[in-house]
């Protein structure tokens, strides 16, 4: 398991930390449409400056799929992860024949359990290449190596023929594209005729007020702290894949639909039952930021790791606020058909 130590080390040489977090704050600096603009034509670039920075300590505090779940009563939040995973790709009729490809892959956590579940051909698209050299480590450890492997690319264009997939998913990743509908249409190329196509989106919830300030100080904060050059709204994910050409079979959001249930930023505010829990606490959450701060001092960490640290604690901020206040959810689910 990665330690505080590996992860405030991040996935970049030491002596590019401190350059490459500056340049990345200075990014989310201002608000106004020039400042969006110009987050939206660095997208990319942004994107993978983050994951350079934040894959390890992602790793340390949650695990190998970088998403969120709801849990039911009793119900870890590793259990719920996987769960999540699975109900999407029985939606998609992912079976032993398909070949499928998972958008913005990560490390690779979804794709192997998916590939465990399924027994499919898994195809991980990723544009960050310490990802994929974490990725193919853990598909190795796994041992599915004959079923999952990892591309390099972009999914804005996606290194793939025309109809060579039978189904793809999206969990939680195309928050990073600077236009959802050139993604979804990318993934409409490349899926045969009746293929199957589904995720989950971050996206503003109508409750979202763009006059009130303290909903858009929540919003600068997950963008901040997640790397996303704007935040869209549920209706232009409906929008994007109807104009992309798919046929829309489901889309909802479902943060609300189940109350009695532990709700999906309830594992950002950490629970002091479990050791992992402790950690994503509030006070977890000091001990680990002076913790990467001594390392730092002791420069075990590189400068910079606690600026890093502390994009994180920005993102946990945001999001657990956007969550409690319905103005954000993670939890856009959508399923999507090629026609043919």
């Amino acid at each position: 398991m990665t330690t505080i130590v590996a992860a405030a080390r991040t996935g970049l040489d030491a002596h590019r930390v401190h350059h490459t977090i500056a340049s990345y704050r200075r990014l989310h600096q201002d608000q106004d449409p020039h400042a969006v603009a110009a987050r939206t034509a660095a997208a990319q670039a942004m994107t993978n400056q983050y994951y350079d920075l934040v894959t390890n300590f992602y790793e340390f505090g949650w695990g190998r799929s970088f998403h969120f779940a709801h849990r039911t009563p009793g119900e870890t939040m590793r259990q719920a992860i996987v769960r999540h995973e699975h109900r999407l790709a029985l939606r998609l009729g992912i079976g032993p024949a398909s070949r499928v490809l998972d958008l913005g892959c990560g490390v690779g956590g979804p794709l192997i359990n998916i590939a465990r579940l399924t027994d499919a051909e898994m195809v991980g698209l990723n544009n960050n290449a310490y990802q994929i050299q974490r990725g193919t480590r853990h598909i190795r450890d796994a041992r599915l190596q004959r079923r999952c492997r990892m591309v390099h690319g972009d999914f804005m264009r996606i290194p793939a023929d025309v109809g060579t997939f039978d189904a793809a998913y999206a969990i939680e990743s195309t928050c990073h594209a600077p236009d959802r509908g050139r993604v979804f249409a990318e993934v409409f190329r490349v899926l045969r005729p009746g293929g199957m196509f589904g995720g989950y989106e971050w996206c503003l919830t109508p409750r979202f007020d763009p006059r009130n300030l303290r909903h858009r100080a929540i919003k600068r904060d997950i963008e901040e702290g997640n790397a996303l050059p704007d935040i869209a709204p549920t209706s232009h994910i409906d929008r994007a894949l109807a104009g992309a050409g798919f046929e829309v079979l489901e889309a909802q959001d479902l943060a609300p639909l189940c109350p009695a249930d532990l709700p999906w930023y309830r594992s950002l505010e950490g629970e002091l039952t479990t050791v992992a829990g402790l950690g994503r606490t509030r006070n977890g959450r000091r001990i680990t930021a002076t913790t990467v701060s001594l390392l730092e001092h002791l420069r075990l960490a590189p400068r910079g790791a606690r600026e890093v640290h502390r994009v994180l604690e920005t993102a946990a901020d945001g999001l657990v606020l956007g969550g409690r206040q319905g103005l954000f959810t993670p939890l856009y689910l959508f399923v999507a058909r090629r026609p043919g």
